[in-house]
């Protein structure tokens, strides 16, 4: 049972992920006067890069901080931000997020040695 639990959760992980890249798809077409994410768009790759390095510092500071306190909240939540920026990324770039989580996969049982090593 517990198998078929964690494949549930995965699938709805990876359906998180869809969707929320589906809406940033929408958004590309969006006004940027009433949406965020298409300000972003519409601001270009430099702005969205400058967002995706923002929130990797948070995230970074945040990590840094809950080694001296048990305030994960804050990190999960800068961890939350990063991934939402880096999926505006890629989707600014016409990727797809299910190739990141085919990276992923490929590299899943791999020595992190060997992976590197071989790129």
């Amino acid at each position: 049972m517990k198998i078929v639990e964690d494949r549930h959760r995965e699938a709805q992980g990876v359906q998180v992920l869809e969707n929320l890249q589906k809406l940033l798809r929408e958004r590309r077409h969006s006004d940027p006067a009433g949406s965020y994410v298409a300000g972003l768009y519409h601001k270009g790759l430099n702005k969205i890069l400058e967002k995706v390095g923002e929130e990797a510092i948070e995230t970074v500071l945040a990590a840094k901080d809950v080694q001296d306190s048990a305030h994960t909240d804050v990190l999960i939540h800068e961890t939350a931000d990063l991934w939402f920026h880096t999926m505006v990324m890629l989707t600014h770039l016409n990727l797809d997020v299910k190739a990141v989580l085919r990276e992923l996969e490929r590299r899943f049982g791999c020595s992190g040695l060997i992976e590197k090593a071989n790129r």
